[in-house]
């Protein structure tokens, strides 16, 4: 990325970080190769990047076009995805029977939401930001907030995402199965809210780069791109964090919680690969693969610079240290990039297994230390019993 701080360092820090903002979006987008893909993300990317309509405080009106798939038949001819139907309507839960009669404290050392080490704070004294005991608990309570917040507002595209896949997916045992996804996102959707709402009582608005992929779902027409898009890149991104905070945090309730929402996600990649695997390999044009795999390269990026955080450093910091150097420490912090390594580690073997990983594109993926996930398992070789067990 440019570094800016020649050219701003006599500005003010709030407008040495406005400008640093505008720059980092710059370079997501003149990064994308792909004119039809920067096609396809650049819309969403002004839309979120630069007129930050997730956070204007209303709600967001985002055109659909897509065509509803009807068949008459009712062919069952997929017997992997009816499967993934009769799997998921015996893996239905409540989430009231959830134990939300936990008490939680987010200052609580012994029960943490994130452990102490989770962030570099030597990166913030380097700064010359030192936080005493007491402003460390309370800012571990800010970013475990700010990630459950992005959680949540991924399950709301999700939500709206899976039905729209369940309208225009061409497979009808899919659409079955598409079904109760929705169900499972709704109640994503719930669980989330709730624990955000009562028990840590702070939440935060919609990360940029996360709404830019939401919108770019929202917008396209083609039902394998949602399909891409929700099912491998969000889906199998958020299978990964939902993993890691499952096993770094002390906090029952939200173990408990995560415990049940990693089990319906594993599903829902599974389903993803599934249906993309031989669509892709078999039923596009090669032009229209290498687009679909240089978009999902550029969501990759999007999806990894979600997680600097900027909203927390907004709440904290913005005026007393500079957007890069915030920035710098939040990749410098072993759980952001515990973060990174499990979100990637599940994401990379599905885009391997549903033929988007080829030699042409996997040097840039070795640019951005990616390729090293490339052996891992797809989602249809993973259960979520196994998912659990590895991090317990």
């Amino acid at each position: 990325m440019f570094d800016t701080s020649r050219l701003t360092r006599f500005l003010p820090r709030r407008m040495q970080a406005q400008i640093d903002a505008y720059f980092e979006a710059l370079d997501v987008l003149f990064a994308v190769r792909d004119p039809k893909v920067l096609g396809a993300l650049g819309p969403s990317g002004v839309r979120g990047l630069v007129l930050h309509r997730g956070k204007q405080g209303i709600p967001t009106l985002v055109p659909a076009t897509h065509k509803a798939h009807f068949d008459w038949t009712y062919p069952s001819d997929q017997p992997e995805m009816a499967d993934l139907y009769r799997r998921a309507k015996t893996g239905q839960w409540d989430g009231d029977s959830l134990s939300w009669e936990t008490s939680v404290d987010p200052l609580d050392p012994e029960r943490y939401l994130i452990p102490d080490d989770f962030f570099s704070f030597a990166a913030l004294e380097e700064c010359g930001v030192k936080l005493d005991a007491r402003e460390k608990l309370k800012f571990k309570h800010s970013m475990c907030a700010w990630m459950l917040s992005q959680f949540l507002h991924g399950e709301q595209g999700a939500l709206y995402a899976a039905a729209q896949v369940t309208e225009a997916v061409q497979f009808f045992d899919g659409k079955l199965y598409g079904a109760t996804q929705v169900m499972d996102e709704g109640r994503h959707v719930e669980v989330f809210n709730r624990y955000l709402d009562t028990k840590l009582e702070k939440l935060y608005q919609v990360n940029d780069n996360l709404f830019v992929i939401i919108d770019s779902l929202m917008t396209d027409g083609r039902w394998d791109m949602k399909f891409l898009g929700m099912q491998i890149m969000v889906e199998g991104l958020a299978l990964g964090a939902f993993g890691t905070l499952y096993k770094l945090t002390k906090e029952p309730l939200l173990r408990q919680l995560l415990k049940m929402v990693i089990q319906d996600e594993a599903r829902h990649v599974h389903y993803g690969v599934c249906a993309l695997r031989e669509h892709f390999t078999k039923h596009i044009t090669e032009r229209e693969r290498q687009e679909r795999e240089d978009w999902a390269f550029e969501v990759a990026l999007l999806m990894r610079n979600r997680f600097a955080a900027y909203e927390v450093y907004e709440e904290w910091f913005e005026g007393i240290m500079t957007r890069a150097d915030w920035r710098r420490g939040v990749y410098a912090s072993p759980g952001m990039e515990e973060f990174r390594t499990v979100m990637f580690s599940r994401l990379v073997p599905n885009l391997r297994e549903i033929g988007l990983l080829t030699p042409r594109i996997m040097p840039r993926y070795e640019e951005h230390g990616l390729m090293k996930y490339f052996g891992g398992l797809a989602a249809d070789k993973l259960t979520a019993e196994k998912l659990i067990a590895d991090l317990n």
